[in-house]
């Protein structure tokens, strides 16, 4: 029986299902959180092998022993994982000092997690990103600001979602960010016109896809964070083969294996000098896990499929079982904020569109900042079904 160790089994509340698939599929599986025992779920005890309890996460001596002590009582570790973007380096870790060879190591880290780093492995596979430079003080921010013109954009160079990102127009708001600036590298780039759209999927050891799909987000995830604004996106019902061709680019100049992706892009919304041309393809940024939230369940949604099986599935027999021709749907997303007082209330939206409703209620506080409070999400077969009800719900 082989051993597999999830890191954080817990959060996202879904990824249970992640769980239970494994164990499903014959595998033992280790569970190690923060999170008592007695407060996990009853779906989640029932999938976990056995959970061993550390006081805090962020503690590496904790985590160490704990996976020291499923070595010692089960033998070989054969995989660990959280699928968790906060924990991929500490995995990575962990799999280094263990000798856990099916995921990424220490030594490869640093190209799948610091956005500067990204960029050389975007250019291996032919696709063009935003110029770029690391801050280190407001001369230098200041030259690069003035040679790609205002606005320009800053971010941790090794940062989580939108967190610490910010739109800077001129030189007065570059000197307060400098001003402020913490002991945090930061990657300056310049700002791109365009909208986001991702390359997701599920790849064997083969570096091949057993799942593709991708999601559109018309609006910045930066604004939604530093405005208070809401978050929408969706699940695309077909995946275009360009957006598929460069996915796959990104993949192989990657080096992926046995994983869920993440890949984002800028789409040019009109002609940008040194980038492309409107409707162009430019790389953002790479994550080595599956998109955020509730995204997996949105694939489900749209595809009617399972996710949580085809990854799992992929882990214990390298391949799928479940047939990949079903209906297919897009999947969209609509995150409102507390406080907002909105046209159509939560019942009113409830009364429009319950007959398309998928999933709805309260987002956790730790994803709030940049998913809002109250998500409604809802299958529809054409993109101007989803725009409608985009407008519809974000009315105030």
């Amino acid at each position: 029986m082989k051993n597999f160790i999830f890191i954080s089994p817990n959060f996202p509340v879904t990824y249970w299902k992640f769980c239970a698939e494994l164990k499903n599929n014959g595998m033992r599986v280790l569970g190690i959180g923060d999170c008592p025992y007695d407060e996990l779920t009853q779906n989640l005890r029932e999938s976990l092998h056995e959970y061993y309890k550390v006081s805090n996460l962020e503690s590496y001596d904790e985590v160490f022993k704990a996976v020291a002590f499923f070595t010692y009582k089960y033998g070989k570790i054969d995989w660990l994982e959280s699928n968790n973007e906060y924990w991929l380096e500490r995995d990575a870790r962990i799999r280094t000092e263990f000798h856990i060879t099916s995921g990424f190591r220490s030594h490869e880290i640093d190209y799948i997690k610091r956005k500067s780093a990204m960029k050389a492995y975007y250019a291996k596979a032919g696709i063009p990103t935003a110029r770029y430079h690391l801050v280190s003080g407001y001369d230098d921010a200041a030259e690069f600001a003035h040679m790609v013109g205002y606005p320009v954009v800053v971010k941790p160079d090794n940062g989580v979602g939108a967190s610490r990102t910010y739109r800077l127009r001129n030189d007065d708001e570059l000197h307060f960010f400098i001003d402020h600036m913490d002991d945090t590298v930061y990657i300056m780039e310049e700002f791109v016109n365009g909208y986001v759209r991702t390359y997701d999927a599920i790849i064997d050891s083969q570096g091949k896809p057993v799942f593709e799909s991708g999601n559109i987000t018309p609006l910045s995830l930066m604004d939604v964070v530093n405005d208070g604004g809401d978050s929408i996106y969706y699940i695309v019902k077909e995946l275009p083969d360009h957006v598929r061709d460069v996915g796959l680019r990104t993949v192989r100049a990657f080096g992926v294996r046995s994983r869920f992706v993440h890949l984002e892009y800028f789409v040019l919304n009109d002609d940008q000098e040194g980038l492309g041309k409107k409707g162009d393809i430019i790389g953002l940024e790479v994550n080595m896990r599956p998109a955020g939230g509730f995204t997996p369940d949105m694939y489900n949604f749209a595809y009617e499929t399972d996710v949580y099986k085809i990854w799992a599935d992929m882990i214990a027999f390298d391949k799928v079982t479940l047939s990949m021709d079903r209906p297919r749907h897009n999947c969209a997303f609509v995150g409102r904020r507390d406080g907002k007082h909105y046209a159509l209330d939560d019942n009113a939206v409830m009364e429009r569109y319950g007959a398309s409703m998928k999933m709805w209620g309260r987002i956790p506080d730790a994803l709030a900042g940049a998913m809002a409070n109250q998500m409604f999400v809802a299958n529809f077969d054409t993109v101007e079904e989803v725009e409608t009800f985009f407008r519809d719900l974000m009315a105030t």
